[in-house]
């Protein structure tokens, strides 16, 4: 097998420019969506409120694709609460939260995959292949529950790398459940003025962004550790080689 490392320097700058152009466009989307806001999201509730009896699954269609273009989950979970309350508005969060995840995923797969192997080179790319196919559900799984991370932004990085989409889906639907009752909760509360709601969101809230703390350094002491077995080996390689 010929090691993409070696592929000519142009074709190199091709793959290259191509991430970076889709860089700048995921970094341009993101500042006219969650920093200028260009969409409004009482426009988006009263649009999909006018839909009768399909509103909830209107709602999942297009907050799927708004959560694709970094308009903040919680922003959106806290509508579908507002909406369809508590009990309805989490199968409708939980709905649309695998709706984005899939989405971003295909476009970054579609934007990123060819240029993320070529880069990477055949090797590399295999090995990365080989632990996603072992652990790629449980690395979506654990996103989900890192404080502060962009659902949306993780789900490119997941699609370019070549996770597949019933592992996007199923590890989003899994992970998302806690925050998807917290917002959601958060935003029926609101609605119905109901402090207990509030208070058990809350709560929740706090579990969650505590387990996720642990997660996330639990794997990082995993990948930190696998990284550093994969050096001990190469060095026991150049050994055996220079005997």
């Amino acid at each position: 097998m010929i090691d993409n490392d070696d592929s000519p320097p142009t074709s190199r700058r091709r793959h290259i420019v191509r991430l970076a152009v889709f860089a700048v466009f995921l970094v341009a989307l993101f500042y006219l969506v969650a920093v200028r806001h260009v969409v409004n999201i009482e426009d988006v509730r009263h649009t999909v409120a006018a839909t009768g009896p399909a509103a909830p699954l209107t709602y999942i269609v297009v907050s799927a694709v708004l959560g694709a273009i970094f308009v903040p989950g919680p922003i959106l979970a806290a509508s579908s609460g507002v909406l369809f309350g508590p009990v309805l508005g989490v199968f409708v969060t939980l709905g649309a939260t695998v709706g984005t995840a899939v989405v971003a995923s295909l476009l970054g797969r579609r934007a990123g995959r060819d240029s993320a192997r070529a880069l990477l080179g055949a090797t590399r790319a295999d090995r990365i292949d080989a632990l996603i196919e072992r652990g790629g559900l449980w690395a979506v799984v654990g996103q989900r529950f890192v404080p502060g991370l962009s659902d949306a932004l993780a789900s490119y990085a997941f699609g370019a790398f070549g996770v597949p989409l019933w592992q996007m889906a199923v590890g989003a639907f899994i992970g998302s459940v806690p925050r998807a009752f917290v917002y959601t909760a958060l935003g029926a509360s609101i609605g119905n003025r109901s402090p207990l709601l509030a208070y058990s969101a809350i709560a929740v809230w706090c579990v969650t962004a505590i387990v996720g703390a642990f997660a996330a350094r639990h794997g990082y002491r995993q990948w930190r550790d696998h990284g550093r077995g994969d050096g001990g080996a190469r060095d026991s390689e150049r050994e055996a080689e220079a005997r």
